[in-house]
């Protein structure tokens, strides 16, 4: 890491697919442990769709990051390859957002953005938030992958035990911040192997 980059830098953005929880969540945990400086791109569909599954505002969502950008701002900071981040999550990620980024349509900051990450070969990861998929949808995600990104679809590990919905955003949180190295409290119950042998069919 350069030495003038005082905490790694992530870029967030939310965009208007069911699930905005995902990149709130994303930012509530960063934001409490410090762990890196957070850039968010919210999409005017992204702060639609949480309004309506959260009921939560634009100005709060926003000040949960450390610096936040529009989404017409191709002229941002992380729209240019010199300025060094860890990479960038789209979470959630709509497949509007996806097919832009397959097809390197960088028409606007969320898109850029991903185009500059991959570009730069760093990590870029895809909560992807579709059901069912159609064949465009698949060949944007082979696309994607092709060119380095991550397709992360949040799907549930019941595995866990979850109990809750918050247990089952956390688990899928803390493994999209395991991609990145960066710390998290507690938010994956690991897998330990089978600890239990059945007899029987």
């Amino acid at each position: 890491m350069n030495a003038s980059i005082r905490r790694p830098r992530l870029i967030i953005a939310i965009t208007g697919a069911s699930g905005a929880v995902y990149g709130i969540r994303l930012l509530e945990q960063l934001r409490a442990s410090g762990a890196c400086e957070t850039h968010l791109i919210l999409s005017a569909s992204g702060a639609l769709t949480a309004s309506q599954e959260l009921t939560m505002k634009r100005s709060e969502i926003e000040a949960l990051a450390d610096v936040v950008h529009n989404v017409k701002d191709i002229g941002a900071i992380i729209a240019s390859g010199s300025f060094r981040t860890q990479g960038m999550v789209i979470a959630p990620c709509s497949m509007n957002t996806l097919g832009n980024i397959a097809h390197g349509l960088a028409d606007n900051l969320v898109s850029r953005a991903a185009d500059v990450i991959l570009k730069e070969r760093r990590r870029l990861v895809l909560l992807a938030r579709e059901t069912p998929l159609n064949l465009a949808h698949l060949r944007n995600m082979v696309s994607v992958t092709e060119m380095g990104g991550i397709i992360f679809p949040p799907v549930p590990a019941f595995y866990t035990h979850p109990s809750t919905l918050n247990d089952i955003v956390n688990h899928t949180v803390g493994r999209v911040l395991d991609l990145f190295d960066l710390p998290h409290a507690g938010l994956v119950k690991r897998w330990d192997g089978i600890t239990k042998v059945y007899s029987g069919s």
